[in-house]
């Protein structure tokens, strides 16, 4: 039996892997994914389509070596929480930095219904800039 928890390993271990495909595997239609208020993503988007081209395949083209290196992950039955660190260089100012970041996510029947990010997005900001 697959687990919530291992439903969001696998999306992690697609990351890691820089499958997209997979990482949007366990998203529901309607999913709910938000970037926090600052980050340069930030936003509520509906749909793995909005996800993709809102968030992944932005930072896919405005980063180098941009990570989600998720070192934790908290099993609260229908409630994961994956803790770890971002980092990258902004391609356009070749400005790099890391911080520490804090996923929520909400599964519903093994799909991801609502997603919710939390970080430092000052030091974010100051890399874009």
């Amino acid at each position: 039996m697959t687990t919530n928890h291992d439903i969001i390993r696998a999306h992690y271990d697609a990351s890691d892997r820089g499958d997209l495909d997979g990482m949007l595997v366990p998203l529901a239609p309607d999913v709910r994914w938000t970037e926090m208020a600052g980050f340069p993503y930030a936003g509520t988007y509906i749909g793995p389509d909005e996800v993709r081209a809102n968030v992944f395949e932005r930072i896919g083209a405005e980063w180098n070596g941009y990570t989600a290196a998720i070192t934790e992950l908290i099993d609260g039955g229908d409630t994961i929480v994956g803790l770890g660190t971002y980092s990258g260089t902004f391609k356009a100012t070749g400005r790099s930095f890391e911080a520490r970041v804090a996923h929520v996510w909400r599964l519903e029947n093994g799909r991801v219904v609502r997603f919710e990010q939390f970080t430092d997005t000052a030091l974010v900001r100051d890399a874009v800039r």
